[in-house]
């Protein structure tokens, strides 16, 4: 009976953990944001060429269900990627409090953008309409002027 209960809690565990989404939140001092930026814009041309081909299929007749779930799955798993690199990376750990008043006006600004990024993913994962992908890109863009701009971010190995 222990054994039972046993296998069954490890099982729930296995099942309900989640996987870490950041880098790391040590914080270990080794950073990418550069990398960051492209990742996020790699993630919105995969959800735009995901979204395309959810379209395409659709229209197909006879409907091939097996490549349109695929294709919804990867759109909906690279929205959720920038949602995540978004918050997980950006504003957990690379947007720092301040007491500094100019700071904390970009802070607030660079908050607010991306949250409107995690909007839009989450709009991209609802519908194929294309003007998410548009939305996204110039967040992103504006998000990284913003963040970049006069500041050292980027850290070595």
């Amino acid at each position: 009976m222990k054994k039972l209960v046993f296998i069954t809690l490890f099982a729930l565990l296995a099942m309900f953990s989640g996987e870490a989404k950041a880098h790391c939140e040590i914080p270990c001092g080794i950073y990418g944001d550069s990398l960051r930026i492209q990742l996020l814009k790699e993630d919105i041309h995969t959800v735009e060429k995901s979204m395309q081909m959810v379209t395409q299929l659709s229209g197909e007749t006879p409907v091939n269900y097996n490549q349109l779930v695929r294709w919804v799955t990867n759109k909906d798993e690279h929205a959720t990627k920038i949602q995540d690199t978004a918050t997980q990376y950006f504003m957990f750990q690379r947007i720092k409090l301040s007491d500094e008043p100019e700071q904390q006006k970009k802070n607030t600004k660079m908050l607010g953008l991306l949250h409107e990024l995690c909007v839009y993913a989450m709009k991209a994962k609802q519908t194929t309409d294309l003007k998410y992908i548009g939305m996204m890109n110039d967040v992103v863009d504006k998000f990284a002027a913003l963040y970049f701009e006069g500041a050292e971010h980027e850290h070595s190995h």
